[in-house]
């Protein structure tokens, strides 16, 4: 049986080796921990289909390999992706440091309207924290990102951080100021029949004319 969503939706996970992308993906796909995890070669990829708003939504999700020497790789993946988990490790400054650049890949490759999350990754372990919930809270706010602090251990968060960007996304949809027709948004409609009465209305109430 084939199935059926109103929207598609391309994700990313991005960010340093050793952050735990892989663990939240899995935690998100499988609802359990990843015990065996080793550092992504590459790429991974998993979907789900959730209920955003009334709307079923499949998410199409690319887990890219946060080891430098893959970054040429995984850079190929970004175009056309219409969300973003930026994350880093709260017990680990490195990774931390290293988001400006992940963000400008994400913005410069995907497109400039992708919905980016921060993700601060490993919640549980809030003893070895490294950085503070107030200072990526800040950078969040001043590069214009949503955030929040998750566990792929106890799975805190995890998969609210995947709704709360699928949520902006579909609201941008239905403001019009993202086009699910447009190439490269990352968003396609599901079942062709139910795609005119998903289509964003304009300010008149009318449907949209694009």
């Amino acid at each position: 049986m084939s199935e059926t969503y109103d929207f598609l939706f391309k994700f990313l996970v991005i960010g340093s080796a050793g952050t735990g992308k892989s663990c939240l993906l899995h935690q998100f796909i499988e609802g359990k921990f990843k015990q065996d995890s080793s550092h992504t070669i590459g790429v991974e990829f998993g979907s789900r289909i959730i209920n955003v708003g009334g709307k079923s939504v499949k998410l199409q999700i690319w887990d890219t390999a946060g080891q430098e020497r893959f970054r040429s790789v995984t850079r190929s993946y970004y175009r056309g992706a219409a969300g973003a988990l930026l994350v880093y490790d709260i017990a680990s400054r490195e990774t931390y440091n290293a988001l400006t650049n992940w963000l400008t890949d994400a913005r410069t490759l995907a497109s400039p309207n992708i919905v980016i999350i921060l993700v601060g990754n490993k919640k549980d372990l809030d003893a070895e924290r490294e950085v503070t919930f107030m200072e990526a809270s800040r950078f969040a706010q001043e590069n214009e990102l949503m955030f929040l602090e998750s566990s792929a251990l106890t799975g805190e968060n995890v998969e609210e951080s995947f709704l709360k960007c699928s949520r902006t996304i579909l609201n941008k949809i239905e403001t019009g100021d993202l086009d699910p027709d447009r190439m490269g948004s990352g968003i396609q409609y599901g079942d062709p029949s139910r795609r005119r009465t998903l289509q964003p209305r304009n300010a008149d109430g009318g449907k949209c004319p694009c």
